[in-house]
């Protein structure tokens, strides 16, 4: 199965920024829609960002104009630069293909907290 590897989260300040990598075994990057997913505990996870292989891209409103989703295919790697970041983007992200199966394969994700 393809390995998917996120990392760039921590603690971050209201406003502040992070900029959240993941990597991938294969070349799937480079025939694949993905996306970034995340979830915080009780509650699914939701897609808040998708990207084609030509880097056609989508936001969910909630992170719209304050996230920015890129893949650099040749690195299998995927990566979201987010901005102005709110207590409520605290979660766990996640990338994945997109469509993703919610009870299929997913890495382990990367804590992003915002908080004061």
């Amino acid at each position: 199965q393809v390995q998917l590897v996120e990392s760039g989260g921590g603690l971050v300040q209201p406003g502040g920024s992070l900029r959240l990598s993941c990597v991938a075994s294969g070349t799937i990057f480079s025939v694949s829609v993905m996306g970034w997913y995340r979830q915080v505990p009780g509650k699914q996870r939701e897609l808040i960002a998708g990207i084609t292989s030509g880097s056609i891209t989508n936001y969910a409103d909630s992170v719209k104009g304050r996230f920015t989703i890129s893949r650099d295919n040749a690195k299998n790697a995927l990566y979201l630069q987010m901005n102005s970041l709110k207590p409520e983007d605290t979660a766990v992200y996640y990338c994945n293909k997109f469509p993703a199966v919610r009870q299929g394969y997913w890495g382990r994700g990367t804590q992003v907290t915002v908080s004061s």
